[in-house]
């Protein structure tokens, strides 16, 4: 979870009087989660934020499941995903289950004639390609390579990217995407054992503010559907907020490796956690130096989880014809573990330049008709001698 931060003009007391210069008063909002019990944040607008005109079009985005049962590992060219023009059509839902989606995005318009909210999901927007701002109701932040990016359920938000090639691993997380709790203390704050500390994370700084009448197109997603909702007034219409539900950006490069003598389990990568999955960094890092280490990871069995590993750039010791943006899924209820050969070339080797984000699910992963048609039919066969 983020830390407290305020932005623009608020005033000195919550739900209290706050007026403009000409009298007139600003409109308060209270963006919350959980009910009242999750994080929220007070916001300040120059409209109410209720005033929608009309609902032109409704259309679904579900994906369609190609196999809803799964035991098979499969190694997905991620690559392979066609860029398309628009960000929200670009999008395809490779892996799915009832808490989460894994997403690969190729956008190749620099900007949308549309604001864009997620009722459904939490979303962690992995920029593999490309550069740009995330602009939102509650402020902007700009972007590149390496960073993800955390945007709460209900952030109304475009993106402006500064190059046509884009390519985008995405988490959408019907649970809040927090960081993890082991790493903070009582108070939140983030712990000197934590591998990156408050000053890694950037929070919005630009607060964009109009005042302005008119139509403003906002497609709005819930349950797996698209409302085209017009509006009366500008989205990004907010004078001022403080609080804690904010989108921010981590860049994987500030992930500072936990490293041993000897390898040390996944969960030393872990970089934010739901309660229905977790999100890991794998970084360039020193390995094991113990004088008889094998650096390669260990056989290990999924008996509990599904296991995403989205590779991003380096040499992948552990696996054999592995390039960027291939997926990987070792579903849960099997073991895996390094590719023959990967054992015996990582000993005596000191150190990895390997980038790479894991998504481990506490449910099993559904493949889409989108990750068929990229997938790798015979990897399950690549640990044979």
């Amino acid at each position: 979870m983020p830390f407290y931060h305020k932005l623009g003009k608020i005033p000195s007391k919550r739900h209290t009087i706050f007026r403009k210069e000409n009298g007139d008063l600003y409109y308060e909002q209270l963006f919350g989660t959980v009910g009242f019990d999750g994080m929220s944040t007070n916001s300040y607008h120059e409209h109410r934020p209720t005033q929608v005109k009309r609902i032109e079009r409704q259309y679904s985005i579900k994906p369609k499941i190609a196999k809803e049962n799964n035991i098979q590992s499969y190694r997905l060219r991620g690559f392979n995903i066609k860029p398309e023009a628009d960000l929200l059509e670009s999008r395809k839902i490779v892996l799915t289950n009832a808490d989460c989606s894994i997403v690969l995005a190729a956008p190749t318009n620099r900007t949308q004639d549309y604001y864009y909210k997620n009722t459904d999901a939490d979303e962690m927007i992995f920029i593999h390609k490309g550069s740009g701002t995330l602009r939102t109701m509650l402020g902007n932040i700009d972007f590149k390579y390496g960073d993800y990016l955390i945007i709460p359920r209900g952030i109304i938000y475009k993106i402006n990217f500064n190059t046509d090639e884009n390519r985008l691993f995405i988490v959408e997380s019907r649970r809040p995407i927090y960081t993890p709790k082991r790493y903070r203390n009582w108070f939140g704050q983030l712990l000197e054992h934590a591998p990156y500390c408050e000053r890694d994370i950037r929070r919005p700084e630009a607060l964009e503010t109009y005042d302005e009448k008119g139509e403003f197109l906002i497609k709005v997603r819930k349950k797996d559907e698209i409302f085209d909702m017009i509006y009366a007034t500008h989205p990004f219409d907010v004078v001022g907020y403080d609080g804690f539900n904010y989108p921010y950006a981590l860049s994987i490069h500030d992930f500072e490796p936990i490293t041993g003598r000897i390898h040390q389990p996944p969960p030393v990568h872990q970089t934010f956690e739901t309660d229905a999955f977790v999100i890991c960094s794998f970084v360039p890092r020193l390995y094991d130096y113990h004088p008889q280490a094998i650096p390669a990871p260990y056989n290990h069995s999924n008996i509990d989880s599904d296991e995403v590993l989205y590779y991003v750039d380096g040499d992948f010791m552990s696996r054999n014809d592995i390039a960027p943006g291939h997926i990987s899924l070792h579903p849960a209820g099997i073991p895996h573990g390094p590719h023959p050969g990967a054992v015996e070339r990582s000993i005596g080797a000191k150190d990895t330049e390997e980038l790479a984000v894991m998504v481990d699910t506490f449910k099993p992963l559904m493949l889409t008709e989108d990750a068929m048609g990229i997938a790798d039919e015979t990897y399950y066969t690549s640990w044979l001698e």
